[in-house]
């Protein structure tokens, strides 16, 4: 009892914060304090418009990349990652917005919380590697279509569109504008994102999204245009509260609490392998990840923050600025949080078609179309599973479109190792037997070689070709080769064995791994074989028992 209550204490510290993630704070501070503050730079109209597009509002977002940022920071598993809102995270709570409103929101973020810190104490940090490379841009491609569509409103200045989808809304959106222009708004956004994208190519060092919307902000001040604002901001973070919480709601936000849980634990890890990647020599623990993940949205709606996840746009920034431990990620926290306390009347100018023209630029960023063709060419499956991910993305939404691109990804991975199962007639070794007892063999005895795994998708394939065996009197079955076998791949293999012996063919088993053989006898499969001593270590015993027992008479002919 006292180990099973020590395991998971164990694994709970495990995950805290360590003297090594100081120690390397006291390595470098100054880097650390400079990065910090050009991801604040770079955060805080991001941050702004994806609150706003979330239904939420900037108050939402700025809470939300103060708070989880500076917790996600003490306590994740990376030493560069920049955590906060994002637009793949927008994408998923809009329709729980338009479902459950603004409290909603906050519920399904504080369950996510607690789904992800199961999923750090379980250790399932690990398997984000296994997720298929086309669902992956396939899902970023999809998303980076629906945060542009969800900027057309903003963009054209229409503030009442409505529809069931976002692709609706935006149709509705421009239908209103045709009727009613409003070049202004146009003019800004597109400005905005053209500066973002051409300064970037000019000086990817400078925070050309911070300058566009400043000059934005300036121009709609001093010049006659109408342009809807951000609106009133308080001078701080709100006091933490639960008055969100709904016990009876619980229930049907759970879909919602898992597809955002799934998400930022998707988008966190795929973050942190880019920073490893652009790094040298950094590693980051994907449990721990996904602990300062659950701990991050524990805290952020506490204080009216929407869901958060490590963003891969800011956490790139911070590598490139020089970040080198926690303490990178955690000035940009408390930078923000600085900006909220001192500038929040200014912010709070800020045209909204500034924000949607932040987002437009970053949507262009996302999408690395040589990737996607290269995907698209490589072979029809990938190419199938990365237009199947987007285009459920676009149209339904984003946790069904994993799950479609994993479903279909999965059925071809299946399809292609069944393909790869052979069972195919061997010669028997050259010099082991005379050329009169080799024509004796080739007349009685075939001996088949099993390659590859023997389960599911390959069973009935594998039933269809031993059972097409004629002409012999005995049957040798190589199972050495076999890499793996589940229960459907030995009942079939108990059937073919079962239709060959009724045929009058003998059939014999040779070099079963010990655990394949642990899988037959479990199953029963081969029971008459076992009793009848027809099991045998290697092929030449094998072959010799056929001559010498089943053939005898023939042999000596």
């Amino acid at each position: 009892m006292r180990r099973i209550l020590e395991a998971p204490s164990a694994r709970l510290t495990g995950l805290l914060p360590g003297r090594s993630d100081w120690d390397a704070v006291r390595r470098s501070p100054r880097a650390d304090l400079v990065a910090g503050l050009t991801v604040a730079v770079v955060a805080l109209p991001l941050a702004l418009a994806f609150g706003v597009t979330s239904g939420l509002g900037a108050q939402a977002g700025l809470v939300t990349a103060v708070v989880a940022g500076a917790v996600a920071a003490v306590f994740g598993g990376s030493n560069l990652q920049v955590s906060g809102p994002t637009g793949a995270m927008t994408v998923v709570l809009v329709p729980v917005v338009q479902q459950f409103g603004a409290g909603g929101v906050l519920l399904a973020g504080l369950m996510a919380g607690v789904v992800l810190l199961g999923m750090a104490l379980a250790r399932l940090g690990r398997f984000v590697r296994y997720l298929p490379t086309p669902v992956i841009e396939g899902f970023t491609a999809g998303i980076a279509v629906v945060i542009a569509l969800q900027q057309v409103p903003a963009a054209l200045g229409v503030g009442d569109a409505h529809g069931a989808k976002v692709w609706a809304v935006a149709g509705d959106a421009l239908a209103r504008f045709v009727k009613h222009p409003h070049p202004a708004a146009v003019a800004v956004a597109a400005g905005v994102a053209a500066v973002m994208l051409l300064g970037a190519r000019w000086r990817p060092g400078l925070p050309f999204s911070l300058l566009a919307v400043a000059a934005a902000t300036g121009l709609a001040e001093f010049a006659p245009i109408e342009l809807t604002r951000i609106g009133a901001l308080p001078a701080g973070l709100p006091a933490p509260s639960l008055a969100f919480l709904d016990l009876g709601a619980v229930w049907t936000l759970l879909p919602s609490a898992l597809a955002v849980a799934a998400l930022a634990a998707l988008e966190s890890l795929l973050s942190a392998t880019v920073a490893d990647g652009m790094s040298v020599g950094e590693r980051h623990d994907p449990d721990r990840e996904l602990f300062g993940q659950g701990l991050a949205n524990l805290a952020a709606p506490l204080f009216g923050g929407i869901p958060a996840t490590a963003a891969i746009a800011r956490t790139a920034v911070n590598v490139r600025a020089g970040a080198r431990s926690k303490l990178a990620a955690l000035t940009h926290a408390v930078a923000l949080a600085a900006i909220v306390l001192a500038a929040a009347p200014l912010v709070s100018r800020i045209p909204l078609a500034a924000l949607a023209g932040v987002l437009l630029a970053t949507t262009v960023r996302m999408v690395e179309a040589s990737a996607l063709i290269a995907l698209a060419r490589s072979t029809r499956g990938d190419a199938l599973v990365l237009a199947l991910t987007f285009t459920v993305t676009v149209v339904f939404d984003l946790v069904t479109a994993v799950a479609v691109g994993i479903g279909v990804a999965v059925v071809l991975a299946l399809r292609a190792v069944a393909r790869s199962v052979r069972l195919e007639q061997v010669p028997l070794e050259p010099g082991d037997h005379s050329a009169e007892e080799h024509q004796l063999l080739a007349e009685h005895i075939v001996a088949y070689r099993l390659d590859g795994p023997l389960f599911f998708a390959a069973a009935h394939h594998f039933l269809i070709e031993l059972s097409e065996v004629a002409d012999v009197r005995v049957v040798i079955l190589r199972m050495s080769r076999v890499s793996t076998i589940d229960a459907t791949g030995a009942h079939v293999l108990g059937d073919a064995i079962t239709r060959l012996q009724r045929r009058g063919i003998a059939v014999l088993l040779s070099g079963i791994a010990p655990g394949h053989d642990q899988v037959l006898a479990t199953l029963g499969v081969a029971e008459q074989l076992r009793r009848d001593n027809l099991i045998f270590p290697d092929t030449p015993s094998a072959i010799a028992y056929a001559r010498t027992r089943l053939l005898g008479p023939a042999v000596t002919r």
